[in-house]
């Protein structure tokens, strides 16, 4: 458990190696820097515009594969991969085709990859990038973590170091060295079917959380073999669309982009992401692989970021093909590139290469792009060591698969795991008596990984390792197979999964019944939906399971929060699993049986009603309506769960909360403490979040916003003090400037209100209000800021 006890200090270390190594270590960077750039300068004299457009361009594995997409064993077609590599010098490949390959068979496939573009004249070796989204996902027999809306649930950024670390190792194992994450989008749009991969609603986590993952796959230095390069992903505005569906557009004005998700971006370039990848949707009608304001002068302009701008899947095509804002192919290739695209997944064809090729002849100003990009893209390639050994390292094997992976997991899962609902200490469950287990979730390994899960949707079992539990093998490992009665079966669609007939028959005996249910593992637009509430069949299952009168825990195994309304208030537990990963069904059962106290805090607003999306950082004008002229009426803040929100078999109790000052000036830090005790009698965790509320702005202010976290473990009886610092920079906020166009991020000055929040959100009670709304915290503390 040290990682968890650790977690603060172990970020503040890794966070002083990084910005300030010794001069040593610069003097050596420098001279390697020069010398990298000397090697570039040789390379790009030699190089022709064949080769220049081809480094820009990126290619889909199946291109190059024994009969493409119908292709299972990684065989490469020699001919195609010439025409590739050698023709049109395609400089890096993607992916797999349909499901993940043993390390034997990744190391084939890049050493044939290699070994034809070693016989350029240039020798100049392909890059080869995966989706590596919670784990080495296309690597067989790889550990998956929790994906990273249950890593949000944990507050706990040691874990995105130490898993980070360990997909960097796995995936460096295959061969490829450049991996596509982490996703900076942020969720705010439940219905978006890639919610699963975000940190959730707010951006402080967001930011946090996925610094620390950047930080943890570069390492120190990107040649060694624990390393690869990250990506930032998908920029900008890609979460958050009108519709909820996939690759839609979205429409957001700029103070609200640039307060909500602009900034984790910036801090992921401050980490040193070695890429951005571009939303495939539309920003306030433009594409964003097509806006050289949001590519070059935000991206670039502002956020100072120097790397690889990649674009997403076949979307410089789709500038003409889809968005229709292009005349021709050719003249969407001139608008990515001259836009800031630095390279094109194109990913299936050559059609790029030979436009641009043709452009860079006719266009003096996309030529300089082109050699910009080139360079950015060359230098990419020796920042990871390829031009040093193109080839799978193989002492790097000896990293992969190591069994403290399995237990990263393990606890990683375990500190996600978020109790909703626990009417009556339901849970832990008893010690004796049968447990009835149901739901098409129960016995189904697929649903507790989601997607990026050995293939591409997550939902062919097939491919997953034998060693995965489902919660049905776990709980019986834990409990007993004597006491676990079952229908549930681990095909998600078989009509015995939803069952309402075999429940109440098999429920006559048993002592408690538990049902999981949620969703299939879906990724990208295949999971689109039309409505957020969980299907009817589950719906009934477990109203079938709450008529019996026997006690009924839910368990939720989802990417995204669907509506349990029909059922929430009467069942009489709730526990919120996410996509758990590799372990999750274990941490599921270790939870349900009381072996470990579970703290996850919900990282988004789990959402009552279908037409009520109001997030937890809402303005007070947001949840007001006038039913009559004059009579303004609160709807207040009304989820079926906040976020914040998760319970414990234990209780905790804040108290002495401080400020070091009363007034803030300038660039100074504020000290804020708080004591927080275990007042029950079982050990656990519990996770403080300190939030601010600007009492007056420029803008309209929020009634809060989170700023601070973090996950202390106590003994019964143990007390602890936490301490937060503030400046200025954390609790500024976007408002307008002086000038039309133009915006600022500044603290404003006057007075700020401090909450801490923590167990049982620690809110003034307040009867006969709607749940949840703002109300008074039992612990706030105001100060007044002049610049």
């Amino acid at each position: 458990m040290k990682l968890r006890q650790f977690t603060v200090i172990l970020t503040a270390m890794t966070l002083s190696a990084v910005s300030t190594p010794k001069k040593e270590t610069i003097k050596e960077n420098t001279r390697d820097s020069t010398r990298t750039d000397q090697h570039i300068d040789e390379l790009m004299g030699r190089m022709t515009v064949e080769e220049k457009v081809g480094q820009m361009t990126q290619i889909d594995l199946n291109v190059i594969v024994a009969g493409g997409y119908g292709n299972t064993d990684g065989t490469i077609d020699q001919e195609q991969l010439e025409l590739a590599v050698n023709t049109w010098k395609v400089g890096s490949i993607l992916n797999v085709t349909n499901n993940a390959y043993d390390l034997e068979t990744w190391h084939r496939i890049i050493t044939t990859i290699q070994d034809a573009a070693m016989k350029n004249p240039n020798q100049i070796p392909v890059i080869y990038g995966v989706d590596a989204i919670h784990g080495a996902s296309y690597i067989k027999n790889s550990t998956l973590f929790p994906h990273n809306i249950g890593m949000a649930a944990t507050r706990n950024t040691g874990h995105a170091e130490r898993i980070g670390r360990i997909t960097a190792m796995e995936t460096r194992a295959s061969g490829a060295r450049w991996n596509f994450d982490p996703v900076l989008d942020v969720g705010r749009n439940a219905v978006w079917p890639r919610f699963e991969e975000t940190f959730g609603e707010d951006p402080v986590i967001v930011a946090e959380m996925g610094a620390m993952f950047i930080k943890a796959y570069k390492g120190t230095d990107l040649k060694d073999i624990t390393t690869v390069a990250s990506t930032l992903k998908h920029y900008l505005g890609y979460s958050n669309p009108r519709s909820g569906w996939d690759r839609t557009p979205a429409y957001m004005p700029e103070i609200e982009w640039r307060e909500y998700e602009l900034e984790q971006f910036r801090e992921g370039v401050k980490a040193g992401a070695s890429s951005v990848m571009i939303s495939s949707g539309e920003l306030n009608g433009i594409p964003v692989h097509g806006s050289h304001y949001l590519l070059t002068d935000v991206l670039r302009g502002e956020l100072g970021f120097e790397g690889v701008i990649v674009s997403d899947w076949e979307d410089v095509n789709r500038l003409y093909t889809r968005h229709q804002v292009a005349s021709s192919l050719k003249d969407a290739i001139r608008m990515a590139v001259m836009a800031g695209i630095d390279l094109s997944m194109t990913p299936h064809d050559y059609y790029f290469a030979d436009y641009l090729a043709e452009l860079y002849h006719e266009d003096e100003a996309v030529a300089e792009r082109v050699n910009e990009s080139v360079r950015r893209i060359l230098r990419l390639k020796f920042d990871v060591g390829l031009f040093d050994n193109p080839y799978p390292e193989s002492e790097a094997v000896q990293n992969f698969g190591k069994p403290e992976y399995s237990e990263a997991a393990y606890l990683a899962a375990l500190e996600s795991i978020t109790l909703l609902k626990n009417d009556g200490k339901t849970l832990p469950l008893p010690k004796e008596g049968t447990i009835l287990l149901a739901g098409p979730c129960a016995n189904n390994v697929t649903s507790l990984h989601g997607s990026w899960s050995y293939t591409w949707q997550g939902n062919n079992a097939e491919h997953y390792p034998e060693t995965t539990r489902t919660i049905k093998e776990a709980l019986e490992a834990r409990a007993g197979a004597g006491r676990v009665i079952t229908a549930s079966v681990p095909d998600y669609e078989d009509p015995a999964n939803y069952d309402t007939d075999a429940l109440r028959r098999l429920a006559g005996g048993v002592g408690h019944i538990v049902v999981c249910a949620g969703e299939e593992a879906y990724a990208e637009s295949p999971g689109s939906i039309r409505d957020l509430t969980l299907d009817s069949r589950q719906v009934d299952l477990v109203k079938a399971a709450i008529a019996t009168g026997k006690p009924v825990t839910v368990v939720l195994v989802e990417g995204r929060p669907r509506l349990i309304n029909a059922f929430a208030g009467d069942v009489d537990a709730i526990v919120m699993a996410y996509r758990p990963g590799s372990r999750g069904a274990d941490a599921i059962v270790d939870v349900l049986l009381g072996n470990y106290n579970p703290a996850g805090r919900l990282p988004f607003t789990y959402p009552r009603y279908a037409n009520n999306m109001v997030l937890y950082d809402h303005k007070w004008t947001e949840v007001n309506v006038e039913p009559e002229v004059g009579a303004f009426v609160s709807t207040g803040y009304d989820p079926q769960f906040p976020f914040g929100h998760g319970l414990s078999y234990t209780t905790f109790a804040y108290n002495d909360f401080r400020l070091d000052r009363d007034e803030l000036r300038g660039d100074e830090a504020l000290s804020i403490t708080v004591t927080v005790k275990n007042t029950g009698d079982m050990a656990g965790d519990e996770v403080v979040e300190l939030y601010s509320r600007h009492m007056t702005g420029r803008v309209v202010p929020p009634l809060r916003r989170l700023r601070k976290f973090t996950r202390v473990h106590l003994q019964p009886g143990e007390e602890k003090q936490v301490e937060f610092t503030l400046t200025a920079r954390d609790l500024a906020y976007t408002r307008y400037g002086d000038r039309p166009g133009e915006y600022v991020r500044d603290l404003g000055e006057g007075e700020i209100r401090l909450m801490i929040a923590g167990f049982g959100f620690e809110l003034e009670e307040a009867p006969g209000l709607p749940p949840f709304q703002y109300r008074p915290y039992k612990h706030s503390r105001s100060f007044n800021y002049r610049p």
